[in-house]
C-alpha cells in the first residue's frame, strides 16, 4: 500500500484547505484511514480517521467542528477538509492506513501500518 498526500499550503487564519490522500496498491474498501499531524517541536498527534467501510468518522477535540474527513472509493482517495484554520493547526499532515486496526486504537498513532509522506499546512495569523 502506498499513500500520497497533497493539498497543503499557506493560508491565513480563518481560511480553508483541502488535503487529499491517494491510495495505491489495494482498494480503499476495507482500509481504515487517518490523518495525523506533527507541529514543529511536537510529537505526532491524531487528527481524524474514517472507518473501513467509510461509515464512521472520528476527530480530535481540537479539530471537531472545523475539519471533515471523507472518502471517494471510486478514486481511492481520502479527503480532509480544513475550515476555520488557526495558527495552531500549522503542521505537517500525514495520511495513514491500516486494514487491521480496531476502532479503539484509531487514536493511537502507533497502530497505523502504512504512512505517506506529509504535506505542509501553514496558517498565518
Amino acid at each position: 500500500v502506498q499513500l500520497q498526500a497533497s493539498g497543503g499550503g499557506l493560508v491565513q487564519a480563518g481560511g480553508s484547505l483541502r488535503l487529499s490522500c491517494t491510495v495505491s496498491g489495494r482498494p480503499l474498501n476495507g482500509v481504515a484511514m487517518a490523518w495525523i499531524r506533527q507541529a514543529p517541536g511536537k510529537e505526532r498527534e491524531f487528527v481524524s480517521a474514517i472507518s473501513r467501510n467509510g461509515g464512521s468518522q472520528y476527530y480530535a477535540d481540537s479539530v471537531k467542528g472545523r475539519f471533515t474527513i471523507s472518502r471517494d472509493s471510486a478514486k481511492n482517495t481520502v479527503l480532509l477538509q480544513l475550515n476555520s484554520l488557526k495558527p495552531e493547526d500549522t503542521a505537517v499532515y500525514y495520511c495513514a492506513a491500516s486494514s487491521t486496526i480496531i476502532t479503539s486504537e484509531y487514536r493511537n498513532i502507533r497502530s497505523w501500518n502504512y504512512w505517506g509522506r506529509g504535506t505542509q499546512v501553514t496558517v498565518s495569523s
